[in-house]
């Protein structure tokens, strides 16, 4: 109960936080193969083998790939046969996020509290067992496709859930300082941001901490809302993007007409070391987008002192904006996949809460060159 009351604590209203949430679980993406995508990001972003399952563990559908690093899990699942939901849904939205799973202490409180608010169930609460103990879990549909699964994992031992057994692999290259998820980004259709913004206010108790309307994020041509959601404690955080009328196409309405729909656009991972991170991910070839060099003479004039040198940031790309807190540096990669989807952001936050408004306006036009080249601004 602990958990439950330090929550409630830092919630406004103690007797609404009736979704006690501990934080990101595990990010799964359901993918075309997920023997080579837990290879590129163990490559890539030194994420380290965790635990596997398939045929060889008794599941005849689907093979999945754990792998980890520090807080941050991710799973990357594919299909065995092509008449199967895992493969139905790689074939119309390409690789992308299938599952948000959140931590809980009571996955079936979790899901009662939530379907007899209007949740639309996904899962059941189900108990899992081997020797290592039980795992129980639930799940709610969300915007598009997306589900967020409940996992309670108080009474389990096992290196990541029954099913899967440890995944030793001879080639583990090193970490590159990723922490855990600070915030995943869904992208929403025309109009449907306020009914999105209304469902995890009214199912799971989310606050809208910050919104941003079409006036903070828009260049000449294109233009987005968003609304931040976050739970009571602060520790689960989901922005919610729709597209706004510009006079071109928007990188959410190149999202939704790539993806085929509503859905994960990126996931945010925090780092203690921003600058060392973003190096070693380049020299491990992730591709990033490339800020005007000119968004740094006004830097220091806008943001104030930092710690950080300038030329370093410079050099990488590295965004930085203040809010009344402190200052946070991002940086946004290119999408990780062909179609023009699902990307990563880098984030290292230094007491800012905020989300990088300041930046908006270099990164649109970052990422418009890139639909320009693609031929789909």
């Amino acid at each position: 109960m602990e958990t439950t009351i330090a929550a409630s604590k830092t919630s406004a209203s103690a007797e609404a936080d009736f979704l006690p949430l501990q934080g990101t679980d595990y990010v799964e993406f359901w993918v075309g193969n997920a023997k080579q995508a837990a290879h590129y990001y163990k490559t890539a972003f030194g994420f380290q083998s965790l635990a596997y399952a398939g045929p060889e563990t008794g599941v005849k559908d689907r093979a999945s790939y754990a792998i980890r690093q520090n807080k941050l899990t991710l799973v990357l699942t594919t299909a065995l046969r092509p008449d199967t939901p895992i493969a139905d849904h790689v074939a119309l939205h390409g690789d992308g996020v299938k599952f948000l799973a959140l931590k809980v202490e009571d996955a079936t409180s979790a899901w009662n509290e939530t379907t007899k608010r209007g949740g639309k169930s996904f899962l059941e609460p189900t108990t899992l067992k081997d020797e290592n103990g039980r795992l129980v879990m639930s799940g709610i549909h969300t915007y598009g496709d997306t589900v967020h699964l409940f996992i309670e994992r108080g009474d389990y031992n096992g290196v990541f859930m029954p099913g899967f057994r440890k995944w030793e692999s001879d080639y583990n290259p090193p970490e590159t300082g990723l922490m855990y998820v600070d915030h995943c980004v869904g992208n929403v259709g025309w109009n449907q941001m306020n009914p999105w913004v209304k469902f995890y206010e009214d199912v799971m108790g989310f606050r809208n901490i910050l919104s941003f309307d079409d006036k903070d994020i828009s260049t000449e041509y294109s233009a987005l809302m968003s609304k931040v959601m976050s739970n009571g404690n602060g520790f689960v955080k989901f922005p919610i993007n729709e597209p706004a009328e510009g006079k071109k196409k928007s990188q959410v309405e190149e999202y939704l007409d790539f993806y085929m729909g509503e859905g994960v656009q990126h996931c945010a991972l925090a780092t203690n070391s921003i600058i060392e991170t973003v190096n070693d991910l380049q020299k491990r070839g992730v591709e990033f987008l490339n800020i005007p060099t000119t968004y740094y003479d006004e830097l220091p004039a806008r943001v104030g002192h930092i710690d950080e040198d300038l030329e370093p940031l410079k050099q990488l790309g590295i965004l930085v904006d203040r809010d009344n807190e402190g200052y946070l540096l991002q940086i946004f990669t290119k999408p990780v996949e062909d179609r023009p989807t699902l990307f990563f952001e880098i984030i290292q936050r230094k007491g800012a809460k905020s989300f990088g408004k300041g930046n908006f306006k270099a990164l649109f036009e970052a990422l418009e060159k890139e639909q320009e080249a693609r031929g789909n601004l």
